[in-house]
C-alpha cells in the first residue's frame, strides 16, 4: 500500500491523539477528538499505524482524514486505505463496505480497480469448506469475474483468474458432495444432473474425472446404456490414466460395453445428457 503513502520525506509532525471510548452492546468503538490537523500530517499518521498493524489507530485516522479535508484527494485515497485497514484486520464486511462506498463516491478514480479486488478478496477469504453453504464462494466468483472484465491487464486481474480456478474447484466439490449423497440415497437422477453440471460447468476443475465416472455409474443403474459409454469413452480420451478411468472401464466391459471402441469425439459430451444427438 506504499502506493498511497505520501514520502517518507515529508515531517510527520508529533500530535496528541484524544480517544474516548463509548459502548454499544458488547463492542467497544473508539472515536477521535475533534483537532483540526493538516491532511498531510493525519494521513501520514494515519500510514504510520498501517505499517505497525494497529489497524483500529489506522481506521480512525483515515477516517478523520474524510472528515477534516473531505474533498481533497487525501480523503478519497483514506476510503480505499480504510478498506484495506478493515481487510487486513479480517473484518471483512467493514472492507467491502468501505471499497463500495467509495465506488459509489468515486466510480471512476484511479483506486477504483484496487476498491474492486478488495471487495473480491473479502469474499474470497470467507470461503469455507465444501460441507457448507457456498453463498460466499458464489459471491467471491462474480466479484473476482468483475475484476478480471474490468480490468483485465492488471495484475489484480491475473491474481483474480489464479483465485477464479480455485472457486470454481470448490464449487464443482460441493456438486460432488451433493451428488454423491443423492447417489448413496438412491436419487439417480437427481445425482445425474450435479455430476453434469460439474463435466459441463466447471470442467477443467479436478473435479472432472470422478463425475465422470459416476456420470457412468449412474447411467448404468438407470439402464441408459450409450449415455454410460459416452461418458466412459469421455473419461478415457481425457483421462486415459486415471484411476476414475481404470473403474469407469471395468464397469462398462462388465456390461459388454468398450469405452475404447467408440471414436472419440470434439462433441461427445452432448451424448452424455439424456436426450443428446
Amino acid at each position: 500500500m506504499s502506493l498511497l503513502k505520501l514520502r517518507p520525506s515529508l515531517l510527520i509532525l508529533a500530535t496528541v491523539v484524544a480517544i474516548s471510548g463509548c459502548q454499544s452492546g458488547s463492542k467497544r468503538k473508539q472515536e477521535l477528538a475533534y483537532v483540526e490537523r493538516p491532511v498531510e500530517q493525519l494521513y501520514n499518521a494515519a500510514a504510520v499505524q498501517l505499517d505497525k498493524r494497529n489497524y483500529p489507530r489506522a481506521i480512525l485516522l483515515f477516517n478523520e482524514v474524510e472528515r477534516q479535508h473531505p474533498y481533497s484527494e487525501w480523503a478519497r485515497k483514506s476510503m480505499v486505505m480504510t478498506a484495506y485497514a478493515n481487510y487486513q484486520a479480517r473484518d471483512y464486511d467493514e472492507a467491502i463496505s468501505s471499497a463500495q462506498s467509495y465506488l459509489s463516491l468515486h466510480p471512476g478514480g484511479s483506486e477504483a480497480d484496487y476498491a474492486y479486488y478488495l471487495i473480491a478478496c473479502s469474499y474470497f477469504d470467507q470461503i469455507v469448506d465444501i460441507g457448507r453453504d457456498q453463498r460466499t464462494t458464489e459471491l467471491a466468483l462474480a466479484a473476482l469475474q468483475d475484476v478480471t472484465r474490468r480490468y483485465p491487464d492488471s495484475s489484480y486481474a491475473r491474481d483474480a483468474s489464479l483465485k477464479i480456478d480455485m472457486v470454481n474447484d470448490q464449487l464443482a466439490g460441493k456438486e460432488m458432495e451433493i451428488g454423491r449423497w443423492y447417489l448413496r440415497s438412491n436419487q439417480t437422477l437427481a445425482a445425474v444432473n450435479r455430476f453434469k453440471t460439474v463435466v459441463t460447468t466447471y470442467d477443467t476443475t479436478s473435479h472432472t474425472p470422478e463425475a465422470l465416472h459416476r456420470l457412468v455409474e449412474s447411467y448404468l443403474t438407470l439402464g441408459l446404456r450409450d449415455q454410460a459409454l459416452a461418458a466412459g469413452a469421455t473419461l478415457g480420451y481425457n483421462y486415459p490414466t486415471s484411476v476414475w478411468y481404470k473403474m469407469s472401464y471395468r464397469l462398462l466391459t462388465k456390461e459388454g460395453l468398450d469405452p475404447e471402441a467408440v471414436a472419440p469425439k470434439r462433441t461427445l459430451i452432448q451424448k452424455i445428457l439424456p436426450g443428446g444427438k
